[in-house]
């Protein structure tokens, strides 16, 4: 009698897909943990935020009355979703022909670091879109003096030196930084930990300067082999998260085979852009 493939069997591979992709996103999209995340929302409508207008303190006399000041808002940023998504095709004969486990292996990672990828990418782009200030030039090489600089505009960005920030550069630029690492206020990162986060997810803290964490990333340049990074706190870039990642799958008789398809819906962008500065720099590979 034939082998049948039961749908038992289809949907128990595409629940350990689901399980293992969730823990490679959550583990692989560090870009995420720099920013505001939302999670309250379903659905395609937008996120606008809100800013009030500010007041100045004045000095007033023992005898004089205080005047109401206008506290009103007005229409700031607008996060609008989109859904992204990547399929794979496994054949019966393939399907049959491999241990169950190899292929849940191999779609769960890949599926798992496409969506991690996308993630990295989007939040990665919208540094070129904060406001509170500008670093570097096209075709400029990293300094420590520029890092500096950008440091400097975003603490007076936030009016406050206690406020957490974090630099994001490319790292093709990070490792220009290492040849001057010895720079008064810099350490270079180097534990265990760090070297096993950069095998893992493609992002990890190169330095400490000024005490602001300086993180890598590595994702694709611009055509001019440029990358603009950027100082900001957490509330420059915002994600929002409308449908976490799902795996489901599909049997598809005439094809003799089955679809596993991934999707994901969420939204990203700068939230409060003024509070971060953009760095602009070349992005060469290094050769020495």
């Amino acid at each position: 009698m034939a082998q049948l493939n039961t749908w038992s069997d289809v949907s128990a591979i595409a629940n350990n897909i689901q399980e293992d992709a969730y823990f490679i996103v959550r583990e692989a999209a560090i870009m995420q943990n720099f920013v505001t995340v939302f999670g309250d929302m379903k659905g395609g409508n937008p996120r606008i935020s809100y800013e009030y207008s500010s007041v100045d303190a004045a000095s007033i006399a023992e005898t004089d009355d205080l005047t109401s000041s206008a506290f009103t808002p007005s229409a700031g940023q607008t996060l609008t979703p989109a859904e992204i998504g990547a399929q794979f095709f496994i054949s019966d004969l393939r399907r049959d022909s491999e241990l169950p486990e190899s292929i849940m292996t191999d779609a769960a990672r890949e599926l798992g670091f496409a969506a991690a990828d996308k993630i990295n990418n989007d939040i990665a782009g919208d540094m070129a879109s904060l406001t509170g200030g500008s670093v570097g030039a096209a075709g400029t090489a990293i300094t420590w003096g520029y890092v500096a600089a950008a440091i400097a505009q975003a603490r007076n960005a936030s009016k406050s030196i206690a406020v957490p920030l974090v630099a994001v550069i490319h790292g093709y630029q990070a490792a220009v930084l290492a040849k001057a690492a010895s720079v008064a206020g810099a350490t270079v990162i180097t534990t265990p930990a760090t070297n096993d986060s950069i095998t893992k997810s493609g992002i990890t803290q190169a330095f400490s300067f000024l005490g602001v964490p300086i993180y890598q990333v590595f994702v694709s340049p611009d055509t001019g082999v440029d990358f603009t990074g950027g100082v900001f706190p957490r509330e420059a870039l915002a994600l929002d998260w409308r449908r976490p990642i799902r795996i489901e799958a599909e049997r598809d008789a005439s094809r003799r085979g089955t679809e596993i398809n991934m999707s994901g819906v969420y939204a990203h962008g700068v939230w409060r852009p003024a509070l971060g500065v953009k760095m602009i720099f070349d992005a060469a590979a290094p050769t020495s």
